[in-house]
């Protein structure tokens, strides 16, 4: 009986060791989560204080790719000029943050930036805000040159832009969109979607989280958002 050579035996071995890896093909993608917001909305800076920050509880941030997008309801005039909804402090911190994610990438970095921030705003302590770069050890300079050189400008003209993309349009902030799906006024229940559209092993923080009609939900009630009005020009919810 002819003799088998042992290297033939290692290279199938070897293959078929390879072929029970899983391959990077297998890995489940990370849901997208973008929330669309601005900054002085009061709904919008609670819901980041308070609701938002849970994404980062029992490993649910693993499944998840945040996107914070800072410009809302504002509107875009002559020469490329920008209107908020809440005045021009709206536009200078809509400005603040999207540089603030634009020059600190890390979700967890320029997250915690926007938290402080939208904290001092529901404080109603607007002028501390450069407090934030102390308590979250984060350098000011590269925001600070993200704002002076214009830069940041031209990352609120790119949020326009996607924030206009949106399909169904965005009806008021804060807008949360799961996998390019809106969640309407279930925006307060994220967790449960997020966990919904995960397809693979999920976080502790996805137990005992359900939805009963995912994605078909239109505003059935006044809620605690910032809406625009029939002529377009931008106003607050009620109770704003």
């Amino acid at each position: 009986m002819a003799s088998v050579h042992p290297a033939l035996v290692v290279f199938v071995l070897s293959s078929y060791s390879l072929a029970l890896l899983p391959t990077a093909g297998s890995v489940s993608p990370k849901v997208s989560l973008a929330l669309y917001y601005e900054a002085l909305c009061p709904f919008c800076s609670r819901f980041i204080v308070h609701s938002l920050p849970k994404i980062f509880a029992d490993g649910l941030i693993s499944i998840v790719d945040l996107h914070l997008l800072p410009f809302g309801n504002a509107q875009i005039g002559f020469n490329s000029s920008i209107a908020c909804q809440h005045g021009p402090s709206e536009c200078f911190f809509n400005t603040v943050e999207g540089c603030a994610i634009n020059v600190w990438p890390d979700v967890r970095q320029h997250f915690s930036f926007v938290y402080c921030l939208e904290n001092l705003i529901l404080e109603n302590k607007y002028d501390d805000w450069e407090s934030c770069f102390q308590r979250t050890q984060l350098d000011p300079k590269a925001l600070v040159d993200c704002y002076n050189s214009g830069r940041g400008q031209e990352i609120q003209l790119q949020y326009a832009a996607q924030t206009a993309a949106l399909h169904p349009p965005h009806q008021y902030v804060p807008w949360m969109v799961v996998n390019g799906l809106p969640l309407y006024d279930d925006y307060d229940k994220f967790e449960a979607y997020v966990c919904k559209a995960f397809d693979g092993e999920l976080p502790n923080a996805c137990q005992g989280l359900t939805v009963k009609k995912p994605q078909h939900m239109t505003r059935n009630k006044a809620n605690a958002v910032c809406v625009m009005n029939d002529t377009g020009i931008s106003s607050s919810a009620k109770n704003n």
